[in-house]
């Protein structure tokens, strides 16, 4: 009778080993990929948890090898990793890490994407391509995502391409903070093309700014032409804003402009910068006197060009917590207790 009881008792505390509603999960787990581990690493000790030890590495024939090196039974698990260049290797990587995390049996994966690779095919504008946007999406909730938290989308629509939750942040409080410290006189918020007058429009009335644009035309995927300004710029203090920036042709052919119309000084305020080479060239050369990012992607350093680089790892880790604790995200939108995420 007593084996049967300590048989009992010993299967009872194996059932509750393995059932992770049983199991303390208050906390959160943070790990990374590749693609920015400094980032993470930030987002870790805002959050007030050690950074998950994990083995992120490829074999020799180009292979990605995951390996995670603790106990996530049944806790909250956030990866870290934008997919930015080299953009396959990363999200690959962040496939992997969610499917080793998902059949370790974590009880809820979030995939913390910062900049969302693909993001600029969101639609058949043309025939016979794809949407690999949507394509992204589904290998995310495939892999095992519960949810996604990412931040200032080329194209708010992606949102709808997936099933599960997506929290979307915008990088505007992080920048408005710094921009509002420049006390910049006489400025004007300019969209350097017609596709950004939203996000420009919605910076000019934080900022309580006037609003100009300028029309561009693309020669080719790495060139654009600015062909005229709509709005009044001479002496003035010019903001550029936009979401994304790669090649730096659209910043530096609008600045050029601008300043021709007699601009005074020249800033752009960019939520992801991916700088080519061929960026680096374009910075160097043009007339921008500062250019204002975020670390969402490692942004490599240009000799003879004045870029500061602002942390979102707060902006990511008060919304880690809270999506943990169950606490709503929303005034995460909010600046100085103001506006709200459609004005954002």
């Amino acid at each position: 009778m007593l084996q049967y009881g300590v048989a009992f008792r010993l299967a009872a505390i194996a059932r509750q080993r393995d059932n992770p509603r049983t199991m303390d999960t208050s906390g959160p787990q943070v790990f990374s990929g590749n693609a920015n581990p400094g980032l993470a690493q930030e987002i870790a000790d805002y959050v007030g948890v050690p950074l998950g030890e994990a083995v992120v590495t490829s074999f020799p024939n180009g292979e990605t090898f995951v390996k995670i090196n603790e106990n996530i039974r049944g806790r909250d698990i956030y990866i870290v990793q934008p997919t930015a260049p080299p953009t396959n290797q990363n999200l690959m990587e962040l496939l992997i890490m969610i499917d080793a995390a998902r059949r370790a049996s974590a009880s809820r994966i979030t995939a913390v994407v910062p900049f969302y690779g693909y993001a600029r095919q969101d639609r058949k504008d043309q025939p016979r391509v794809p949407i690999t946007a949507k394509l992204v999406a589904n290998l995310l909730v495939a892999s095992g995502a519960h949810r996604i938290l990412t931040m200032d989308l080329h194209a708010q629509q992606i949102q709808g391409f997936f099933d599960i939750p997506v929290d979307h942040l915008y990088a505007a409080p992080t920048l408005y903070r710094y921009l509002s410290s420049l006390k910049l006189d006489k400025l004007i918020v300019v969209s350097p093309d017609v596709g950004g007058m939203k996000m420009a429009s919605a910076y000019s009335q934080l900022l309580h700014t006037g609003l100009a644009i300028v029309a561009k035309r693309r020669t080719s995927p790495t060139s654009v032409e600015s062909q005229y300004l709509v709005g009044e710029v001479e002496g003035k203090d010019v903001l550029l804003v936009d979401d994304l920036t790669e090649t730096a042709g659209t910043l530096a052919a609008a600045a050029k402009l601008v300043k021709a119309h007699g601009a005074r000084r020249v800033l752009a305020a960019v939520s992801h910068c991916l700088l080519s080479d061929l960026a680096v060239k374009r910075l160097q050369e043009s007339v921008l006197d500062e250019l204002v990012t975020t670390n969402s992607t490692i942004v490599r350093p240009i000799p003879g060009c004045k870029i500061t680089v602002l942390s979102i790892a707060p902006l990511l880790g008060e919304a880690i917590k809270r999506i943990n604790g169950g606490e709503s995200v929303s005034s995460l939108f909010e600046i100085n207790g103001h506006g709200n995420k459609d004005k954002i």
